[in-house]
């Protein structure tokens, strides 16, 4: 069952009024990186590739990102609570303006400031801010809570 974005709101901070969404809460772009390097998965870790910081405008008039895939950090923290995962899905005007957002599942207990990926197959403006993507919390049967490598992550 997906939960409703009151109770979704109840484990997203900060969050505002117009973030909270009749199944979710839009969640904003608070980083942007380009990756510039190699990382590498292993059997019991991963080692991030090396990427810089892109800089975001605050206000005022901004020059459109080029295409490319880049890696989001999200605003807000989040919480998964017990008994539920979380996806990130992309919201229809990145997806109408010809990018896309992509997430994996955040376990129970998860806790921390996620990051996402965002490709991007045409140039587009992207300020600081903006909604970019949708925490949904369904109900899950599950085990023990979330103690992998990225538990707290960009606290």
């Amino acid at each position: 069952m997906v939960r409703d974005g009151r109770f979704v709101a109840r484990f997203v901070a900060p969050v505002e009024e117009q973030q909270i969404q009749p199944n979710g809460v839009d969640l904003r772009l608070g980083r942007l990186f380009r990756i510039t390097g190699a990382g590498a998965l292993h059997p019991t870790h991963t080692d991030l590739a090396d990427r810089e910081e892109v800089p975001l405008p605050e206000s005022g008039p901004a020059a459109p990102l080029p295409p490319g895939a880049y890696v989001v950090r999200y605003v807000e923290q989040v919480r998964i609570p017990e008994g539920h995962v979380g996806l990130i899905l992309p919201r229809s005007s990145l997806l109408r303006n010809g990018a896309a957002l992509y997430s994996a599942l955040w376990d129970q207990g998860y806790e921390g400031r996620g990051e996402g990926l965002l490709v991007l197959w045409h140039p587009l403006v992207l300020p600081a801010g903006c909604r970019i993507g949708q925490l949904v919390l369904m109900t899950a049967d599950a085990a023990a809570g979330y103690r992998g490598q990225w538990q707290g992550e960009n606290l």
